[in-house]
């Protein structure tokens, strides 16, 4: 079984972010980048369907810019076969990193695609819906649990709190949700044997781009937390507060 991953470098989670100078990035001053969590999950998922098909590989592939190597070598620790870098420093939207990926990846063979259900800078959650509209693929997004059996893929994935079932022809596009896979921990031989893995560098058309930044600005900080006492007079002051503070009654 061949496997694609679509994985991106972000901002570390637990990084508190600065607005730049110019109004439209963040400041990157002293900031740590890792995979996007979701991404992980996907990677780990393409590793033990390779792993239960027996055969195969998974390929894991990025648009970003030169320090993203960082991120695939990570991936190819974990258990991944092979890498693409689609070395882009200018920062992309959703449509220009799907058709740039999807650029990446036609003529490859492959059985199906992976992706995190978005990542956790933009939260997007578009990329790989518009890139299985770009390979004319089918896609089930927010699965979070995946089987193959033979040349059909079984998608899991909740609905309005209800488990909705798939079976989907593949080749196919998959999007991770958390549930899916528990990453694994690169071990020391594992990072190793990830130094001697194929890490191929390419150039992609980023001129279709449909998203611009026009400014970026901090969510406003949250009120403090108010308490109140479960008695008559306390639950009076919380109605109080929903109707006239909140508008809510």
């Amino acid at each position: 079984m061949k496997i694609i991953v679509c994985v991106k470098r972000v901002v570390d989670t637990e990084t508190r972010v600065k607005i730049g100078p110019d109004g439209t990035s963040i400041d990157l001053g002293g900031v740590q980048f890792i995979t996007a969590p979701y991404d992980e999950m996907a990677v780990e998922k393409a590793i033990q369907l390779r792993d239960a098909a027996g055969e195969g590989s998974v390929t894991v592939v990025t648009v970003g810019p030169a320090a993203a190597t960082k991120e695939l070598r990570t991936a190819l620790a974990m258990g991944a076969d092979a890498a693409v870098h689609a070395v882009v420093e200018d920062r992309l939207g959703p449509n220009a990193t799907a058709a740039a990926l999807a650029e990446v990846i036609t003529g490859r063979e492959y059985d199906l695609i992976l992706c995190g259900k978005q990542a956790t800078d933009e939260d997007d959650a578009a990329v790989g819906p518009l890139l299985a509209a770009a390979l004319d693929l089918p896609c089930v997004a927010f699965v979070h649990g995946l089987d193959v059996e033979g040349r059909t893929a079984l998608a899991e994935r909740e609905i309005d709190g209800q488990a909705e079932r798939l079976d989907v022809d593949l080749p196919a596009v998959f999007t991770a949700q958390k549930g899916l896979a528990e990453p694994r921990y690169p071990g020391l031989k594992g990072i190793m044997a990830a130094k001697k893995k194929p890490l191929e560098t390419v150039e992609v058309d980023t001129s279709g781009g449909l998203t611009t930044i026009e400014s970026l600005e901090l969510p406003a900080a949250r009120a403090a937390m108010v308490t109140i006492d479960p008695t008559p007079e306390g639950m009076q002051s919380l109605l109080t507060a929903l109707r006239n503070d909140k508008k809510v009654l």
